[in-house]
């Protein structure tokens, strides 16, 4: 029997590859011959065991083959050392769910997938509302499909660090909520599940930031998992990420954390890369792995993996959604925002995290009540700013025919192209501090490091495992911090700070520009 994309029954594999041995059996107990019942109960023994554990199965497989296809790669960013974590077994992501999933036939992961995939989430509201599937259904649909992407050695992308052990049973009592008459906006996010980038904590599951120096890190909710919880949202799990958000290692590739293994595209996993830090937040919404992500930037580590795997990516400015519990780089550059497959998803979640939080010392006083609103604007008169360095990208162009095409003026503006060589010193000096201080206030007690340099250390114990591609930026931050005091580091960050501001006021008044399209 051919095999379909998701038919991994073993079961029936087993059944079918051994009929003669099935048939004496049922002829044996047909005709009650019991010099053949030890030998029969024997079988039927194995075939239990085996129907029992009848489910696809994550092997380590031997990677070298597609790492030297790899090596011949134009592109040097994607000539990786590995792929898959060297300490994840990713069986242990489904074990908790294993009931759950055999009961959850092929049939029926087929008959939703209309219904879920590519769907936003007023359509999945809808769905629910209409009795066609329930949450609970829906948490399971993802569970069944991230087993079925990350067991098939063909099409893993590795997106995905943990998966919540209570996701289907609070999905379960949202429905008893729904079945007893609660009232679900068609934009909430009452029900839907969520994938948090693994530097965002939830108390369920260890917030890595994809890091072995954290992976007992079982710290509290964050601020913003709170809020979306309170909204009824489900947390199905962590998304993998660019190790330390990116500000680890130099010359790595994007995606990679020593925790969750290398991330891929679901456009091409041997073709494009992902884009980070936020990388298997980004990959996830690709691949429809959750309803919606959660990823964080400093500098561009929402837009990125949202540009690099097709999805809306919205980095809100700093101080609009909360970052306390959230594993630092920057207090003056951090956010949290959403990675979603549409504009509206985006609205939906960003309002389901946002409200003020007295912790976070860059939220201005807002009230619990700020939200988006989801508009639909005419460029029409708009001065469009376009990028000079941009003009020949086929996607910019695309995307200023489409806005000038709607009525929007182009205007052309050049920007400086030299990287202010002080910005990595301001990430840097900042990191050095933020972190020390997440590590004491936010992580949970026993974790292996306090600090940069203990960090550094223990990552040089082991680098083989816990640092593959070196630690450049933690060696350049260990000696930043014997060079940076806090006066200095302050004085720098009002130096950038303003500096980029007056550049990009004064491009906005030259141009007469309305948005800047970048």
């Amino acid at each position: 029997m051919p095999k379909s994309d998701s038919d991994y029954d073993l079961g029936r594999n087993f059944i079918e590859g051994k009929p003669t041995v099935l048939e004496i059996c049922l002829k044996t107990l047909r005709h009650r011959l019991p010099f053949a019942f030890p030998y029969c109960f024997a079988f039927f023994a194995v075939f239990a065991i085996a129907a029992e554990g009848d489910s696809p199965a994550w092997q380590r497989v031997d990677e070298s083959a597609e790492l030297r296809e790899l090596a011949e790669h134009e592109n040097q960013s994607m000539h990786f050392k590995l792929l898959n974590s060297k300490v994840l077994d990713k069986n242990s992501l489904w074990a908790p769910f294993l009931d759950e999933l055999a009961s959850f036939s092929a049939d029926r992961y087929q008959a939703l997938k209309p219904l879920i995939l590519e769907q936003d989430i007023a359509s999945i509201q809808a769905s629910v509302a209409s009795g066609a599937m329930s949450y609970a259904e829906l948490s399971t649909f993802y569970i069944y499909r991230i087993r079925e992407i990350e067991t098939d050695n063909t099409r893993f992308i590795n997106a995905v660090i943990s998966l919540n052990p209570d996701a289907i049973d609070q999905a379960r009592r949202l429905d008893r909520q729904r079945e007893q008459g609660r009232e679900v906006a068609v934009d909430s996010m009452f029900g839907i599940p969520v994938l948090l980038k693994d530097n965002i904590g939830f108390e369920g599951l260890p917030t890595t930031a994809g890091s072995l120096a954290l992976a007992e890190n079982h710290a509290g909710n964050a601020f913003i998992t709170d809020r979306l919880m309170a909204n009824g949202a489900i947390i199905l799990g962590k998304a993998n990420l660019s190790e330390w958000a990116y500000f680890f290692c130099t010359g790595c590739p994007s995606g990679y954390s020593a925790m969750g293994g290398q991330t891929l595209n679901p456009y091409g996993r041997k073709l494009f890369g992902t884009g980070g830090s936020s990388s298997g937040s980004g990959a996830a919404m690709a691949a429809n792995l959750a309803t919606v992500a959660v990823g964080s930037e400093t500098s561009g580590s929402i837009l990125s993996p949202a540009s690099a795997n097709s999805s809306v990516g919205l980095k809100p400015t700093t101080g609009s959604l909360s970052r306390t519990g959230v594993v630092p780089i920057s207090a003056t550059l951090d956010t949290t925002g959403p990675i979603t497959r549409s504009v509206a998803d985006a609205v939906a979640l960003f309002n389901a995290m946002a409200g003020y939080d007295a912790d976070d010392t860059a939220m201005p006083l807002i009230s619990d009540d700020s939200s988006l609103v989801y508009r639909d604007i005419s460029p029409q008169g708009k001065r469009l700013g376009i990028i000079e360095s941009f003009e020949d990208e086929p996607f910019y162009q695309s995307a200023i025919a489409l806005l000038t095409g709607d009525g929007a003026n182009a205007v052309s503006v050049s920007l400086a192209s030299e990287r202010n060589p002080r910005f990595s010193e301001l990430l840097g000096g900042e990191m050095v501090r933020d972190l020390a201080y997440y590590l004491e206030n936010f992580a949970a007690v026993g974790v292996a490091i306090s600090n940069i340099e203990e960090l550094q250390a223990f990552n040089a114990e082991n680098p083989d495992l816990r640092a593959p591609y070196g630690q450049g930026l933690i060696d350049m931050m260990v000696e930043l911090e014997l060079e940076l005091g806090a006066a200095e580091l302050e004085a720098l960050r009002v130096e950038l700070q303003s500096s980029a501001q007056k550049q990009l006021q004064q491009i906005f008044a030259d141009g007469g520009l309305d948005v800047l399209l970048s």
